[in-house]
């Protein structure tokens, strides 16, 4: 995954007044823990003294084995986007597909679930989960509702979660969304999301 991907998202969040770096890693080539222990590696390269961090996807549940297994540089605010925190019942569905099953990759491979998941102590952590459904769960189907077009909104929730918020937003809709990138900004700088505008919510 390129973090090319995550450059309008980073460029919004950038206006509301955060310096930004993006990330990328090996999701197919690499597994789950090698992928986490390269996160850490990089963040402790950029020699800065704490991070927020942003996830989405497979990103999110990388962030979150950084946090719960490796020393790490201080994080304070992590935000998820549409992340997988508890399995991903469209990833077993496509590893009975060898072709599909390379696509996914070794990280998401290790992470096929259901599986507990926490917030770690000592930082915040909010889940923005979307319920447009316009990719793979109309295809394949298996994904429970309501869910995003590929991770249900059951599979997005996280014990000990600082906040939620739910939007009408579909997987990688979330990457180019304008109400994703205010609700990650605003959490970042307040630690809680702002209140919902009509056809979103927290819950």
């Amino acid at each position: 995954m390129h973090g090319l991907t995550m450059s309008l998202l980073a460029h919004r969040i950038r206006h509301r007044g955060f310096r930004t770096i993006t990330y990328s890693y090996p999701s197919v080539r690499l597994g789950l823990d090698d992928n986490a222990r390269r996160l850490r590696d990089f963040l402790v390269a950029q020699g800065e003294p704490g991070f927020h961090l942003v996830g989405h996807s497979l990103g999110g549940v990388i962030i979150l084995r950084m946090l719960a297994t490796l020393p790490h540089p201080p994080v304070h605010r992590v935000v998820l986007l549409g992340s997988p925190l508890q399995g991903s019942a469209l990833a077993r569905q496509l590893c009975q597909r060898p072709l599909m099953a390379h696509i996914i990759g070794r990280s998401m491979g290790a992470w096929l679930g259901p599986a507990p998941c926490a917030a770690p102590s000592g930082c915040e952590v909010a889940v923005i989960a979307g319920t447009r459904c316009l990719a793979a769960a109309r295809i394949f189907g298996g994904v429970a509702r309501p869910n995003d077009g590929v991770v249900a909104l059951s599979e997005t929730r996280l014990d000990g979660e600082t906040d939620r918020c739910v939007l009408h937003v579909g997987h990688s809709e979330m990457l180019l969304s304008r109400r994703v990138a205010g609700a990650a900004a605003d959490f970042l700088a307040r630690g809680r999301f702002a209140a919902p505008e009509s056809g979103s919510g927290r819950q």
